[in-house]
This record gives structure tokens, C-alpha cells and sequence, in this order.
């Protein structure tokens, strides 16, 4: 299968979670499942945008009082009065303008300084008023939506949750510390995949990482026993004596909707749904060509669960050009330079030196010769494409 063509597919077949209502503290890293409406005007009142003081016509103005922070009646000022205010207080009806403190000469109760009209004032309802739509429903919660949200008063959110996902890592041959060795490979998947979930806007399971010798029984019983919208399976979905993923699914009644994905490195990826509506994508066991598949298969079932479209990729020029694969997509990893992408090399399946030191890959479409131009796919799944 064409490698737009599985993206696009893992995209398709994924199914946002239930809508659900989460107090600010939960609703980070949520999608909102409805528009994000103003109850009340921001600011309620004509509120001081400085300290200072606020006065009414023209200097130099007697100085009456002081307007705290917390002062619900600030009162009202006549003609040639003037009051100190700190930032956000409620200003006294007449006032028009706020005079800053580094402006101001005070001698006694006297008051001088240029203060121009309207100047330092944020009137009521200036940021929203009561009612206005402040974020259309499918944007992304960040600290900035959560600082808004609060703004208006409103404690709770109604969004679509983070979906959950966990991951199975098979090999006899794999060992967890120290490096390798003859016949022992030290295991880079599973160090990976907890930031990779993580970054792509999911929540990884309390056991995440799982490993798993080479055994078709264990696999099975573990593919039925992770409680998770998505699992990911690495280790065995290419079709060896020790890749039992494929048989698996099999037993367990899954659905196969991507059998192999024609792209260099990673094209023993695969994606089905299990009856009880999971997926399960098979990364290979070569630890780019894993990254590559979580990025093609992972990001975008992912990012469908949350309820956010697919992103288009931005176009990036090749000033010295990436030779094309005749039949596959080439992911390859490049520096972003003024001039365009460039390549760092070490792009081989089992290696992890050029995306460690990439700042993207760039996406080579199959062709017969050299590419001058190439689409970026980021390797931090939560970053923005660029230009998007």
C-alpha cells in the first residue's frame, strides 16, 4: 500500500472517544467537543490597564484616595479629582484616562503629568462579551486554552479525552540494560515509544511498555488482555519464523486494513482492528523503521482519536537533491537550512544516529530519479507542521 494511502487510512478507520465532560485540571491535551463560549463580558468593568492614577479632565488634578485591587464600588470621581490605582482595578465612573506612576508628580494631594484621554483603560468587554464564541469546537487544549476558559469563569470543559495506548515489545534476542552483545541486542524501541505517545497527544497505559519473549500464545493472550484503544506491537509483524503478530490477529478475529506500507525504512507495517473496535499496529523491529511506522500509522489513528484532522505536510526544497526509490517512499532524515533540507545520513533502518540529529524526514515520493523537492513529516509528533 502507496504510504499516503496507509496514512490516510489509519486516519479513516479511527474513532474519536466519547465525549466527556473534565474540570480544567484534567482537560489538558483534550480536543474541545464544543465551541468554547463566553458566559460573561471580559473585563465585567472598565478596569486600570497600569498603576498610576486615575483622573478625570485636565491636570493637575487633588488626589482623593486609593482604588485597591479588590474594591467592588470604586466610586466616581468629579472634574480635577484624581485616585491611585493598581493594575486590574475597577476604575471610578468618570475617569478619562489612567496616569502612569512613572508620569506622575505628586506634591501633598497635587497631581501632575500629561494624561491622555482613554489612555491605560481596559473597558468592559473589550477582550469578549457575554455570549461571544471564543474557540470553534476540534481546537487542541493547551495551557493557553485552559488560561482562557478560566478568564471566563468556567470550571469545566466538555471534550473529547486523550485515547489510550500501550505497547507490546517482542524478542527473545532483546535485553533492557547495557549495550549489546553477540546474539543480544539491547532493546531502543520501548525507551522510545512512552515520549512518542505522549508527544502525540496520548495517554500512555499504566504499563506502556510491555515485553514479550517470541511466542505466538503469549502474544495472543497479551493482544486480549491490554486494555487500551490502541496497541502497539513491535518485534513481529514482518512474516520470519519469529513474527507471530499476523497469525495473532488471525486467532483473535482481527480485521487486517493495512498489510505493509511501501515506504523505506518501515515497510513491514501493519494495522488492524480487533472486534471489540481496537487497532493494533505492528512496527517492525528495526528501531527506525519502528519510529518511521508510528509516525505513518501511529500519529494518524491517534490524532483521528482525539478528533482532529489530518495535517497536510509543508513542501520544503531539496537544494542538492535525494535520490527517489522506484516504487517506495523514501523517509529520510534532514536538517531545516535557509537554502532548504538537507540530509544527515546515518538513514538506515536499524539506525537512530540520523533522526536523533534531525530536525524532520522528509518524505521522498517513488520516482525515477532525484528529488529537488520533498514534503517535511515532524519527528516530534506534537509540534505543528511547519507552514500549517
Amino acid at each position: 500500500m502507496a504510504w499516503d494511502v496507509a496514512r490516510a487510512l489509519a486516519h479513516a478507520v479511527a474513532r474519536p472517544g466519547a465525549v466527556v465532560r473534565r474540570g480544567l485540571d484534567e482537560a489538558d491535551g483534550c480536543v474541545l467537543a464544543t465551541p468554547l463560549v463566553s458566559p460573561v463580558a471580559v473585563p465585567p468593568v472598565d478596569r486600570a490597564a497600569m498603576d498610576g492614577y486615575a483622573v478625570r479632565g485636565a491636570g493637575p488634578w487633588h488626589v482623593i484616595g486609593q482604588v485597591k485591587a479588590g474594591t467592588a464600588d470604586p466610586g466616581e470621581l468629579a472634574d480635577g479629582e484624581a485616585t491611585g490605582m493598581v493594575t486590574g482595578a475597577a476604575v471610578p465612573a468618570g475617569t478619562t484616562s489612567i496616569l502612569r506612576t512613572e508620569d506622575a508628580t505628586v506634591t501633598s494631594a497635587r497631581l501632575e503629568g500629561a494624561a491622555e484621554d482613554g489612555r491605560h483603560i481596559r473597558r468592559a468587554g473589550e477582550e469578549c462579551r457575554a455570549g461571544d464564541q471564543l474557540l470553534p469546537a476540534g481546537v487542541a487544549i493547551d495551557p493557553a486554552v485552559l488560561g482562557l476558559a478560566a478568564t471566563v469563569g468556567l470550571n469545566r470543559l466538555t471534550v473529547i479525552p486523550q485515547p489510550t495506548v500501550a505497547a507490546l515489545i517482542t524478542g527473545d534476542e532483546l535485553v533492557h540494560q547495557g549495550p549489546s552483545s553477540p546474539g543480544r541486542v539491547r532493546d531502543a524501541i520501548g525507551p522510545m515509544l512512552p515520549g512518542l505517545i505522549t508527544r502525540a497527544g496520548a495517554n500512555p497505559t499504566t504499563t506502556s511498555v510491555r515485553h514479550l519473549g517470541d511466542s505466538f500464545e503469549g502474544l495472543v493472550g497479551a493482544l486480549r488482555d491490554t486494555r487500551a484503544d490502541l496497541v502497539l506491537v513491535s518485534g513481529s509483524s514482518a512474516a520470519g519464523p519469529a513474527d507471530h503478530l499476523r497469525p495473532a490477529l488471525n486467532a483473535l478475529g482481527a480485521e487486517m486494513i493495512v498489510d505493509g506500507v511501501a515506504c523505506r525504512p518501515g515497510h513491514p507495517q501493519a494495522l488492524a482492528q480487533l472486534p471489540d473496535g481496537r487497532l493494533v499496529i505492528g512496527l517492525p523491529g528495526n528501531p527506525f523503521a519502528a519510529l518511521v511506522a508510528f509516525l505513518t500509522l501511529g500519529v494518524a489513528a491517534i490524532t483521528r482519536m482525539r478528533g482532529l484532522p489530518l495535517p497536510e505536510l509543508t513542501n520544503i526544497a531539496v537544494p542538492g537533491g535525494l535520490p527517489c526509490h522506484p516504487t517506495s517512499t523514501r523517509l529520510v532524515p534532514i536538517r531545516l537550512t535557509a537554502q532548504g533540507a538537507v540530509p544527515v545520513g546515518h538513514g538506515g533502518a536499524a539506525m537512530l544516529r540520523g533522526p536523533a540529529s534531525a530536525d524532520a524526514l522528509a518524505v521522498v515520493a517513488p520516482g525515477p530519479s532525484e528529488a529537488i523537492a520533498a514534503r517535511l513529516l515532524p519527528l516530534d509528533p506534537g509540534s505543528r507542521p511547519w507552514g500549517g
